[in-house]
């Protein structure tokens, strides 16, 4: 029997509130990734960590708050612990993947392709192991088609993100390139919810036990809490805004007063390399008269 599917139970309540996660996890990440760019290479893996951590949480969190409002008609719908945070740990790791290939190779060319790629494949990999977590009194078909579509848009949306974080344009570029970011990734998950088919098989008693809300929401707690540390991170870095490389002021402040200030004053008011030789020609002068 084919199930009555509802996606939007909430309204746009739940598609604007993942969309605003899908954003604010691709800001992060982003400006962790362009952060990554300007620093010493002993900081760089943290910073790329951090990134990766920040988009993977901000799309899975977009996910499920998306999936708070999808319900299917005289059928519960309950979801696997394990294999709910198990598609968590699988958009970190891909997306990780992708992001220190992008921030080691650089945002270009081959580099820019191959972690796009991973990077999309990461967040397709996460939505349809999130779909698999799912239990209900039925069966999930897909349409290939429609699919497929999905993890193009994902790959996409991955590579102009990759992309836009190697521009190094500042702050309101990064914000720019999160919105299409979030945009992107919130489509794919609703053309991948598009491509769903439930046929429900009818033998369990229709149940008005907990919602989705309610089942999804103590699973939303970590990761929304990880955003938040994530952002004040971010936003107490001083060279957030500006976009600025920290070598330069790192080298001036041990080098330039210590050591290149001190032999400028040493030699100019000193001059003993010009005047000692002139010493030496005058006594030579002063001497031949006397030998004469």
């Amino acid at each position: 029997m084919q199930g009555t599917v509802d996606g939007f139970s909430y309204g746009l309540v739940t598609p604007l509130v993942a969309y605003l996660m899908a954003c604010l996890g691709g800001a992060l990440g982003l400006r962790c990734t362009t952060r990554s760019m300007l620093v010493d290479t002993s900081w760089r893996p943290g910073w790329l960590a951090l990134g990766s951590a920040a988009i993977g949480s901000g799309i899975w969190t977009m996910h499920f708050i998306a999936m708070m409002g999808f319900t299917i008609e005289n059928t519960p719908i309950h979801y696997d612990g394990p294999m709910t945070f198990a598609s968590l740990a699988v958009a970190i790791v891909m997306v990780g993947v992708g992001i220190f290939i992008a921030g080691y190779r650089g945002a270009r060319g081959t580099a820019l392709f191959t972690g796009g790629t991973i990077t999309g494949l990461g967040i397709a990999s996460m939505h349809y192991l999130g779909m698999a977590g799912m239990r209900l009194d039925g069966q999930l078909g897909y349409n290939t088609f429609t699919v497929a579509v999905s993890v193009v848009i994902a790959m996409a949306a991955a590579t102009a993100a990759l992309w836009a974080a190697g521009q190094v344009r500042g702050f309101l570029w990064s914000v720019g390139a999160s919105l299409v970011m979030g945009l992107a990734v919130t489509g794919m998950h609703y053309t991948g919810m598009a491509a769903l088919d439930v046929h429900v098989h009818g033998t369990a008693e229709p149940s008005s036990g907990a919602s989705p809300a309610e089942l999804l929401a103590p699973m939303l707690i970590g990761p929304l809490a990880f955003l938040l540390l994530a952002g004040v991170v971010v936003l107490f870095d001083p060279l957030m805004v500006m976009g600025k490389p920290t070598r330069s002021p790192v080298e001036h402040k041990p080098g330039i007063p210590a050591h290149a200030i001190a032999p400028r004053t040493a030699h100019r008011p000193a001059h003993h390399p010009p005047f000692r030789p002139r010493r030496q020609f005058v006594h030579r002068r002063s001497r031949t008269p006397q030998n004469r």
